[in-house]
């Protein structure tokens, strides 16, 4: 099946019901969402044919809509990333094809600098600012103008969304997707957390990323949900729109998790309807299941996966977190997965290489979810796709009952004194002590090591390198060979990705070069 079916399927039998609702109090049905989107479907197809459309906005409903034309047409919507600078902005608009922007005020001037250097003059502003650019057009005149009816011949049989990887170590690859990939991503995530009708669900992470469009969005259209659009995170304002519309569902990284935590704790706000909470992105502690499982829900779902898979690979039901702290769970509905033995980046593992239980190997993946490939990147193809094999380049321990655990990136692994040392175990570690609210652990170049296992810290009290390294000699769970032999310590948080991945090499370079 194809996602835009399941959609048509949800504005017939819900088509009065809301399918969003905006922060600044605007709400659309189905029936009024699904014209829209028609209305973009045609005006783009007027002006680009079946090139595809960039978005560059914050979460809205020109963003939400976006989404749907792109399955209407059978040509992608290129998900932008709004936090992104105009000179790669336009590298991953060139790379997709892209022939029209949409933006809205908040993205404003740094849309119209890459209107200035792209190839094409095609942008649609969603918002209400006077702009001196006499070659835009207003995105309500626009969706005025154009028919409410969806010509015969579309969809075509193309690509319906271009997702962009995070990007911190390289530059972001271009991943597209069809529309029965995403419906398998979007009906996985209706039988992970029982989505239905009633379910009324914050939208507060960035619309453009992978699991929020597929493992968010898209599933609660397909149940005839209403989506509650936040446009641009504040945990204040996200705990006031929970209270306020009796919200059942919310989608938050870690890091997001941990700052409502800290309001929550202080306001208490209401927040008795949340009947699910989808998190990921970055390891969870134990610590942070048991203060959102204390704060604001005990129906938490750590959820694993990255954007070449779609919504996620795993999830792990509430109920387990009990018995198994900090599982990303076991595979989801619609794939197989193996941890085997780990190789160099320049090899493809083994499929039939899997480690035994107690044991830590890297995670490999397949199912119908899994895209063709990158979009001009034939290199990065080549490492990531083998056969019909995914490779997460993601390092999981699997303990008896078969639960996995996120033990770091294999890119992240490096050797001290012949040892391979992963920086996620020596992170949590340093987690644990009562000063330390985060950490980030990298090996330096070093004559005797190889590379000296080096820790940035962030404290919120004083802290002396001697008492962290105490502690982590006296830790039961960190070898000898894995410990610091050198720290930085800060009390500014660490640069992280709006998914919650630190930015390794601003990190060393603010503290080490």
């Amino acid at each position: 099946m194809e996602y835009l079916e399941a959609f048509e399927r949800t504005v017939r039998v819900h088509g009065d019901d809301r399918a969003i609702v905006t922060d600044d109090g605007r709400a659309f049905t189905y029936r009024e969402f699904d014209r829209r989107s028609t209305e973009l479907t045609n005006a783009l197809a007027e002006r680009v044919g079946d090139a595809p459309c960039a978005v560059l906005t914050l979460n809205s409903p020109a963003a939400a809509e976006a989404m749907i034309a792109g399955h209407k047409r059978g040509s992608p919507t290129v998900q932008l990333p709004f936090r992104g600078k105009p000179g790669e902005l336009l590298e991953m608009i060139e790379t997709a094809g892209a022939e029209a922007l949409v933006f809205d005020d908040a993205n404003a001037e740094t849309a119209l600098a890459v209107l200035e250097d792209a190839d094409f003059d095609v942008g649609f502003h969603a918002g209400s600012k006077d702009l001196d650019a006499p070659d835009v057009e207003s995105y309500e005149s626009v969706l005025d103008a154009a028919s409410s009816q969806l010509p015969a011949d579309l969809p075509a049989d193309g690509k319906t969304n271009v997702f962009y990887t995070s990007g911190t170590t390289s530059r972001p690859k271009a991943v597209p997707f069809d529309g029965e990939q995403m419906w398998i991503g979007a009906y996985q995530v209706v039988m992970e957390h029982g989505i239905d009708q009633t379910d009324r669900a914050i939208v507060t992470s960035p619309w453009y990323h992978m699991v929020t469009s597929d493992a968010w969005l898209y599933p609660h259209w397909l149940a005839g949900a209403t989506t509650i659009l936040h446009s641009s995170f504040e945990p204040d304002e996200v705990l006031e729109l929970i209270e306020e519309h009796g919200a059942t569902g919310l989608l938050a990284v870690p890091t997001q998790l941990t700052t409502l935590n800290e309001v929550q704790e202080e306001a208490r706000y209401d927040t008795s309807t949340l009947d699910y909470i989808r998190t990921g992105g970055a390891v969870v502690t134990e610590e942070l299941v048991k203060r959102t499982t204390e704060l604001l829900s005990d129906q938490l779902y750590n959820t694993y996966g990255m954007t070449e898979a779609g919504p996620d690979l795993t999830f792990a039901h509430p109920s387990v977190q009990d018995e198994h702290p900090g599982t990303i769970g076991k595979e989801s509905f619609s794939w197989e997965l193996r941890v085997v033995e780990s190789v160099p980046l320049d090899e493809h593992p083994d499929p039939e290489a899997t480690v035994d239980p107690g044991e830590q190997g890297e995670i490999i993946a397949r199912g119908p979810g899994v895209p063709d490939g990158y979009i001009d990147n034939p290199d990065a193809e080549e490492k990531s796709f083998f056969g019909e094999w995914l490779r997460t380049r993601d390092v999981a321990r699997v303990d008896e009952d078969g639960f996995l655990y996120i033990v770091d990136r294999v890119d992240n692994m490096f050797t001290s004194g012949g040892e391979n040392i992963y920086p996620a175990e020596v992170e949590r570690t340093l987690q644990d002590h009562e000063s330390v609210t985060d950490a980030l652990v990298v090996g330096l170049d070093d004559e005797t090591w190889g590379n000296k296992v080096t820790a940035v810290v962030v404290c919120d009290d004083e802290v002396t390198h001697e008492e962290l390294d105490q502690f982590c000699q006296d830790h039961d769970s960190l070898a000898n060979y894995k410990r610091p032999r050198e720290y930085a310590v800060r009390t500014e948080p660490l640069p992280r990705t709006d998914t919650g991945t630190v930015e390794r090499e601003t990190v060393v370079s603010e503290h080490f070069e």
